[in-house]
């Protein structure tokens, strides 16, 4: 007998654990898996926003919990993971969405940058899932691992966007997810990324300004940009019992941007 959708996509009793999850595209995954009933863990570097992100949380009824860390340091992400054991349990879900970016033509590319921008969107995941599996989802056999990519792992850039360690640490999540799908399903763990393409945030603000909203809305087959409920359902799907036969996938969210650049 098949199970009601409405429980297939219910989270209640799981625990969470969401990176950069202090505001963006990080807050709004955890505010769905928050009101699909599971208890979150935020992390990020700077606790002013964690609290105010969790007060906000807390004010939807989501039982929400915060820590203060570097994602890029192997010592904090430990520390992470030892700490929402203890506070809020075995780890169901990861959300690695903390992630920075750097703009400079290749050719004048710093190399610390580079190393910033890699150390944080790759090398981080690799870390963070490692240390989650060890810990709390292998023993278990189950786990459900969300890694935020970008669209922009899944092509180049034109001379507008010259972000080449972004895209570079992008496409890498992207194959890393298909990677850890392929290894780590026998521990009935599924590993799925999402793709979002353009979204108001801290880190598109500058691109949105220069460029225009308007025209990067216009570029897309849906004639906008993502808004603060476009990740909600595909987050839940990959997050749930809804989304158990699907791993290794890339789900872009992008308006359609990605269908006609493949072209």
């Amino acid at each position: 007998m098949s199970t009601p959708v409405h429980q297939l996509f219910d989270l209640t009793g799981k625990t969470a654990l969401v990176t950069g999850g202090s505001r963006g595209l990080g807050l709004q995954i955890a505010e769905a898996l928050g009101e699909a009933g599971a208890k979150v863990m935020l992390t990020a570097r700077k606790a002013p926003e964690l609290e105010e992100a969790a007060a906000h949380l807390q004010s939807l009824g989501i039982d929400t919990r915060w820590i203060a860390a570097d994602a890029s340091l192997p010592q904090d992400i430990e520390r992470v993971v030892r700490e929402t054991l203890s506070r809020q349990g075995e780890i169901d879900i990861l959300v690695n969405n903390a992630g920075a970016t750097w703009g400079a033509p290749a050719e004048d590319h710093p190399l610390e940058a580079w190393d910033k921008v890699m150390n944080l969107n790759i090398r981080s995941l690799f870390l963070m899932c490692q240390a989650v599996g060890k810990a709390s989802m292998i023993p278990r056999r189950r786990g459900r691992i969300l890694n935020v990519a970008s669209i922009a792992g899944l092509g180049g850039n034109g001379p507008v966007m010259t972000t080449i360690a972004y895209n570079t640490s992008k496409g890498a999540v992207v194959n890393f997810t298909r990677a850890l799908a392929g290894e780590w399903g026998r521990h009935g763990i599924t590993v799925n990324a999402l793709a979002p393409g353009m979204f108001p945030s801290k880190m598109t603000r500058g691109t949105l300004e220069r460029v225009g909203s308007e025209r990067i809305a216009a570029a897309a087959p849906l004639q906008r940009i993502g808004d603060e409920d476009d990740l909600k359902g595909a987050a839940l799907l990959f997050a749930s019992a809804a989304g158990k036969h699907i791993t290794g996938q890339i789900l872009a969210v992008d308006g359609g941007v990605s269908a006609i650049l493949a072209h």
